[in-house]
């Protein structure tokens, strides 16, 4: 075989090897991927033996006004302010409403949604204001409202 195909079938492999191994990678990479404002939803995931829900927050945003899922559904502007349980996704409740199969995907694939990290309670990913409230020490009391000033 001249020298120059060989050298193009060890690029192609090359190519081949990296574009593989990175889907593989990708595949074994097992943490959510939660982007800012996604709400990580937890309240009762890790009692049923299941990983959090990950809702994706701007992915619905930039598709419809706030009113469809806050007004229509009826869903809370507070995370964790919604008894969101299975059996009323699959009564066609909160999620359930749109997540039918024909207005879009159903719910049969679990790992869609349910792909946080074990034990994340419920948050708005990266929220600002998990950044400015000091969480309440471990002797059980109330921490500030707001953080106080990094030192300069």
């Amino acid at each position: 075989m001249p020298r120059g195909k060989l050298r193009g079938w060890r690029l192609v492999l090359l190519l081949l090897a990296c574009v593989l191994g990175g889907t593989i990678f990708a595949a074994m990479d097992n943490e959510a991927k939660a982007e800012y404002g996604d709400v990580v939803i937890n309240n009762y995931s890790d009692a049923a033996g299941m990983r959090p829900a990950v809702f994706p927050h701007w992915f619905h945003r930039i598709r419809f006004r706030c009113k469809v899922c806050h007004g229509d559904l009826g869903f809370q502007f507070k995370a964790g302010g919604n008894d969101i349980t299975m059996l009323k996704i699959f009564d066609g409740q909160f999620c359930g409403a749109c997540h039918n199969g024909q207005i879009a995907w159903s719910v049969e694939n679990c790992t869609l949604c349910h792909s946080g990290k074990p034990g994340t309670k419920t948050q708005v990913h990266n929220s600002t204001l998990d950044k400015l409230v000091t969480p309440p020490d471990k002797a059980g009391q109330s921490g500030s409202t707001i953080a106080p000033a990094a030192p300069k």
